[in-house]
Formats: structure tokens, C-alpha cells, sequence
């Protein structure tokens, strides 16, 4: 089993910025992929972010491309997304997410978290 824990959420006004982390305990983090994604109110959960088990390779859903970047600490078991620019549509829950091999699909994902309420509002 491999258990993450999420951090950093809140609430933000429009064009601000936050820092998520998602620490995991378990099995050997740096051999899965880790992925972010989000779910907003009323809506699906939807793709954010993916990086690699080596940190060397990441992928973005095109709504977040060029405001967010994903980033992660395997000495610390740790994987990170800096939001800058935010909008009040990046209103949602965030859950991190590890599968074997970098994937945007949810059902590729075998470990959650529990989520961070992320709130942008003026």
C-alpha cells in the first residue's frame, strides 16, 4: 500500500498562487508515477498534472499549461504542484495519485489521497 497525504489548499483570490505537497508513506514512491487531479463541484474528477517516477518527464491538461508545474522530492517522498495564476474556475478538490507508468487517465491510478479543498474567489 502506498498512502499520501495532502497539503496546502485554501482559499486565494484570483491570480494568486499556491503550493500543494503530497506526502507519501508506504511502498517505494519513486517507482510510480505521480499524477494530480481535481474535482470541482457538480463535475468529474479531470486530469491536472502527471511527472514521472524519475521527476524527468511530465505532461499537463492544456486548461493549467504555462500556470502550473508539477515537480517531486524522492529523497522525501514528497510530490509538489506550484499553481500560480489562479482562476476562480481552479476552484476544486485536488487529490494526488500514483500509478506504475505516467497516465492522464483516472483508472490508470492504483493509490489516492484524501484531497485539498482549493478555493479562488475574489
Amino acid at each position: 500500500q502506498l498512502q499520501f497525504v495532502e497539503s496546502g489548499g485554501g482559499a486565494v483570490q484570483p491570480g494568486g498562487s499556491l503550493r500543494l505537497s503530497c506526502a507519501a508513506s508506504g511502498r517505494t514512491f519513486s517507482s510510480y508515477a505521480t499524477g494530480w487531479f481535481r474535482q470541482a463541484p457538480g463535475k468529474e474528477r479531470e486530469f491536472v498534472a502527471v511527472i514521472g517516477w524519475s521527476g524527468g518527464s511530465t505532461s499537463y491538461a492544456d486548461s493549467v499549461k504555462g500556470r502550473v508545474t508539477i515537480s517531486r522530492n524522492n529523497a522525501k517522498d514528497t510530490v509538489f504542484l506550484q499553481m500560480n495564476s489562479l482562476k476562480p474556475e481552479d476552484t476544486a478538490v485536488y487529490y494526488c495519485a500514483a500509478a506504475p507508468r505516467m497516465s492522464t487517465r483516472e483508472y490508470d491510478y492504483d493509490y489516492w489521497g484524501q484531497g485539498t479543498q482549493v478555493t479562488v474567489s475574489s
